[in-house]
């Protein structure tokens, strides 16, 4: 949560006209300085929003997601690396990929910018000082053998085949573009660069085809409508997946206050797709939480009598109630003489019998 703090210069009867001068400057420097630390904030907020995003999407499949990665002994965070699963752990799903991270290898390295960041050559300099960094944390003790990569202690480097960067903004690289060589791959949005010796997969959120399998990116493109489209056709894989989609809501909201999408839709229209993939084990989890009046809402009379034996549907009423509407011949079929007659007063019985003659006669 992002705190607003308020700065306040009390003057005082010993300052002077110098003194409250002089404070001035001061005062500047450290509302520039808190400033400065909310926009860093709220950028890291976005980045961890996202990574959450690559998270859920890659659980229980063949490859893990980790965020911040720590890459050396001065903090170097690399946004997420998403890793392949090894082969003991037996993958429970398969995933449908968002454009652009097909092909994944054994050890991914993504850098993220989020809309108020530009993606440029410093960017994609940290992202190759990450891998080389990440390459020797991964490095083994045994001593390289003839034609193996080695570092400068003689251990041995994971292959270059077992890596990939990419490079993940929210608005197109323009400027990066003219210095290197965006090479289009077929894929909206989805550019091949290369840099110095190394292969970049560049994907533009903004610029990303509209299909249900791109919602993880759409809901960081920031724009509107192609957010409104992730959170319809997202699939949330885990419980906090409902927590991700409010709070990117909250923090469009707080960037965009006249933004034409209330709360309300955004959850609906997700949550709406999540409940349509649900597996039975999950939509019966999902109904035990619910309320017996939240399940039945809006359901007419038959549907909630569907299904249950003739004694359920009467458990409750008292008998009066069971037998409204029923004709006289129906509320007595099944019934022997003698309960037919019982509970009849004396009167009542004399008159059946004289009936019963004139019938006879």
């Amino acid at each position: 949560m992002i705190k607003a703090v308020k700065w306040s210069l009390t003057k005082t009867p010993c300052q002077s006209v110098d003194d409250r001068e002089s404070a001035r400057p001061r005062l500047s420097a450290v509302k520039h300085a808190r400033a400065t630390d909310l926009m860093t904030e709220n950028r890291r907020q976005w980045h961890r929003l996202f990574g959450i995003g690559l998270t859920d999407l890659f659980a229980d499949s063949g490859w893990r997601v980790e965020l911040e990665k720590e890459l050396a002994l001065t903090s170097q965070l690399l946004d997420v690396v998403i890793i392949e699963r090894q082969q003991t752990a037996i993958p429970t799903r398969s995933i449908q990929l968002p454009d652009g991270l097909q092909g994944l290898r054994a050890h991914n390295l993504l850098t993220y910018k989020s809309r108020h960041e530009a993606l440029d050559a410093w960017a994609l300099d940290e992202l190759i000082g990450h891998y080389v960094n990440y390459r020797k944390l991964n490095a083994t003790p045994a001593v390289a053998t003839e034609g193996d990569a080695a570092d400068a202690s003689g251990s041995r480097l994971p292959p270059e085949t077992d890596f990939q960067l990419y490079a993940v903004a929210t608005r197109h690289p323009k400027g990066l573009c003219r210095r290197a060589d965006c090479r289009p791959t077929g894929l909206d949005g989805v550019f091949d660069l290369r840099w110095g010796l190394h292969d970049i997969r560049l994907i533009v959120l903004g610029n990303i085809a509209k299909h249900r399998r791109n919602a993880p990116w759409e809901l960081f493109s920031a724009d509107i409508e192609r957010v409104r489209h992730g959170a319809r056709h997202y699939q949330g894989y885990r419980p906090e997946a409902e927590r991700l989609l409010y709070e990117l809501y909250l923090r469009y909201k707080l960037e965009i206050p006249d933004m034409p999408y209330t709360m309300a839709d955004f959850m609906r229209e997700s949550l709406e797709h999540i409940m349509d993939d649900m597996t039975d084990d999950q939509r019966q989890a999902f109904l035990e939480r619910m309320s017996p009046e939240e399940r039945l809402r809006g359901l007419p009379p038959e549907e909630r009598l569907r299904g249950l034996p003739p004694e359920e549907r009467l458990r409750g009423l008292p008998p009066e109630e069971r037998l409204r509407g029923l004709p006289p011949e129906e509320r007595l079929r099944g019934l022997l003489p003698e309960e037919r007659l019982r509970g009849l007063s004396a009167e009542e019985l004399r008159r059946l019998k004289d009936l019963l003659r004139q019938q006879e006669g």
